[in-house]
């Protein structure tokens, strides 16, 4: 019996003498291998056809091809690779038109710019984000786009990933039409262009490039700019290295090098674990238990309470999101201060240019203040932001039970406390869940999201499709102290006080830590939060961490004084270290009784890491996390974490589980602290061989 044939994903129909090459590759067309394979035979034979005078090359779905197949990455090359069937395209004698809608990214961008003509509809997006895989765009993109845009527009486009709208690339020549349909409005342009020769090619093009040349340090004062977001990832100072072969290099040679860097870092560490990152964060969507088929609540309508800097910025959320917003506070002085940061902070946004001032005034009119807790009457969901005290939250639940609608959401902000208990103060536990955004909220892409031990499928569906729709990255996770992220910080922060007082300084300890690939090492990033905060959080748990109580004790809170565990000129935010502060910290180790010493940076990173990898083996066991991988979302977008070294549990399994247990258990016994001792799962992990993604990550 023979095998069905598979249908190609590629297929062509004509409207006249002008040919439709159609690819339909669900969901985004990507161009995998059959895709490749289904171009290159189809414009072999329109090539061929003597009554074809054109080509229009469009996708079927949602959107023109978004990508290359990531699938295939590190895997041995099926031909033809894209680079040759864009080869192909311009070897061709009939003109071929990309007709782009949805978004033309990565390898889609790519086979576009191979094309001789480029239209697309108004709503059409163009980017090349292969950075964010920690690769560059191998098909052309380094050597096609800056002689089209110039080298500065393109070099933007592809350091960051950031996307251009139809407006932008018209306006700098990447397309050369924006229809209102592709169906015939494509065919049309075609029809019009058939007959103009020579055919133009991007190739052929230099005066972008020439205009570069006339100004040699352009490139190298770009790199500069961008140093400090580029530090420890590889790919953007290999596309720059790209584009300037583009500019001194005949074009085969420029594809030739870009082909040479792309090899090199698609086989790198930094690319493996930011691929591993993309899928990581698709799989944080999926909520194990949690039918697909679940129903969806929309969101029309929200409420925030709280005027603060938190309840501010998930004002902001809702109303960039385009959803009305009520802001209610207990005080008209309060209500005022809240509104008036929120309008200070859209009007910094428009000044910057991320939006128009007509946007921000839009955004802004979303926004209504409220002192009448009854005004959150109508909201499809309530977010509660008020200080994180137990009584206080369960007190206004009650009142809230009493107010909204019997089908709304009731969301707590809070970052540590029991979301069941808060749930029980009210007649609905089934809707109520937790909302853990991370400050500023406004800015900070993660969204915690506790799933009570009642919380309805459709309250936690709505929730996750709410987070999307904010442009949150959303991760579930159980309910217990800290819930993912501060549970582990917590672990963290244990060792900070622990390292301080056996020899280590602030700038030690941060130091470590901004060479690891944080953006902010503990001691400052105590200083932005307030050390005021930590004391508080201490107070109600009925502990004390000796140097950073001290601090408190001592006036010194952090950037808002001036001093904390660094000292701050007036206007300046940069940490400067202070003698006052090692003597604070050395008192506290005499108080103690604590011999002082040098600590070397490598016991410092084991010290502050490991026990946060531990603790995730507890989390991980006690089902608060479903996958590890959703600890490494919560950490790249809540943290800071590196995104090129994978996050915490798959930067464990790179480092050996044995490796870490053995070095836990090392910390335990030196230091006598039970709370090092080896997580149960990751002392059977590493006795198995086995790491937290599997047997290899």
């Amino acid at each position: 019996m023979t095998s069905p044939v598979t249908p190609s994903p590629v297929t062509s129909r004509r409207s006249g003498d002008i040919a439709v090459v159609i690819i339909d590759n669900p969901p985004v067309n990507a161009l995998g291998h059959k895709v490749r394979a289904g171009l290159a035979t189809e414009l072999a034979a329109l090539e061929a056809d003597a009554t074809v005078a054109a080509v229009v090359l469009a996708c079927a779905g949602r959107t023109f091809v978004a990508g290359a197949d990531i699938t295939e990455f590190g895997k041995p090359l099926e031909p033809p690779g894209l680079h040759e069937v864009i080869a192909q395209i311009g070897r061709m004698t009939k003109p071929v038109v990309a007709a782009i809608h949805g978004t033309a990214l990565g390898g889609g961008l790519e086979l576009a710019l191979g094309c001789h003509y480029r239209v697309a509809v108004a709503t059409a997006q163009f980017g090349l984000p292969e950075v964010k895989l920690g690769i560059l765009p191998g098909a052309g993109g380094t050597q096609r786009l800056p002689r089209v845009l110039g080298v500065i527009p393109a070099l933007e486009i592809m350091t960051t990933g950031d996307f251009i709208g139809a407006d932008k690339a018209l306006a700098g020549g990447l397309i050369q039409r924006i229809l209102p349909d592709l169906d015939q409005a494509a065919v049309d342009f075609a029809r019009e262009i058939a007959a103009a020769r020579p055919l133009p090619l991007i190739e052929a093009s230099d005066g972008k490039l020439a205009e570069a040349r006339a100004n040699p340090g352009l490139i190298d004062e770009f790199a500069r700019s961008i140093a400090r977001r580029s530090r420890g990832f590889r790919a953007p100072g290999a596309i720059i290295d790209c584009v300037k072969a583009a500019l001194a290099k005949p074009f085969a040679d420029g594809l030739a090098y870009e082909r040479e860097r792309f090899m090199e870092l698609v086989q790198s560490p930094e690319s493996a674990a930011q691929r591993y990152a993309f899928f990581a964060e698709r799989e944080a969507g999926k909520v194990p238990g949690l039918p697909s088929d679940t129903p969806v609540r929309p969101i029309r309508r929200a409420a925030v309470i709280g005027a603060g800097t938190m309840g501010g910025g998930i004002a902001m959320n809702f109303a960039n999101a385009g959803i009305p917003v009520t802001l209610i506070e207990t005080g008209a002085e309060a209500l005022e201060r809240g509104l008036k940061t929120i309008r200070a902070n859209y009007e910094a946004t428009a000044k910057r240019g991320g939006i128009t001032p007509a946007d921000a005034e839009a955004r802004f009119a979303r926004i209504t203040g409220s002192l009448k807790l009854e005004d959150a009457a109508e909201a499809d969901i309530v977010t509660e932001a008020v200080f994180e005290e137990m009584g206080l939250k369960k007190d206004l639940f009650g009142k809230l039970d009493r107010i909204v609608r019997a089908d709304a959401i009731l969301a707590t902000n809070t970052s540590t406390l029991d979301v069941n208990e808060i749930a029980a103060a009210t007649s609905r536990p089934e809707r109520v869940l937790g909302t853990h955004y991370f400050s500023p909220a406004n800015v900070m892409k993660l969204l915690e999201i506790v799933r009570g031990t009642a919380t309805a499928p459709d309250v936690l569906a709505t929730a996750m499709a709410m987070a999307r729709k904010l442009k949150k990255v959303p991760v579930v996770v159980g309910v217990c102290y800290g819930f993912v992220g501060n549970r582990m910080l917590h672990r963290r922060a244990s060792q900070v006080e622990s390292l301080l007082l056996e020899g280590a300084s602030p700038a030690e300890l941060d130091q470590a830590l901004l060479d690891f690939g944080f953006p902010m090492g503990p001691c400052a990033m105590a200083d932005l939060a307030g050390i005021d905060v930590g004391w508080r959080i201490r107070q109600g748990l009925g502990i004390r961490d000796e140097v950073s109580d001290r601090l408190y004790e001592a006036g010194r809170l952090g950037q808002k004084t001036g001093a904390g565990f660094f000292r701050y000129e007036p206007g300046n935010r940069a940490p400067i270290p202070d003698p006052a502060v090692d003597a604070i910290i050395a008192a506290a180790a005499a108080a103690k009784g604590i011999d002082r010493r040098s600590i070397p940076q490598d016991e410092i990173l084991a010290r502050l890491l490991y026990p946060m990898v531990n603790e995730a083996a507890h989390i991980l066991e006690e089902g608060i996390a479903s996958r590890a991988s959703d600890i490494d979302i919560v950490w790249f977008y809540g943290y800071g974490w590196p995104v090129y070294r994978g996050g915490p549990m798959y930067w464990a399994d790179h480092i050996g589980l044995e490796t870490i247990r053995a070095g836990l258990q090392k910390m335990t016994d030196r230091l006598s602290d039970a709370r090092l001792k080896p997580a149960p799962l990751l002392a059977r992990l590493a006795a198995e061989g086995r790491g937290f993604l599997g047997p290899k990550a």
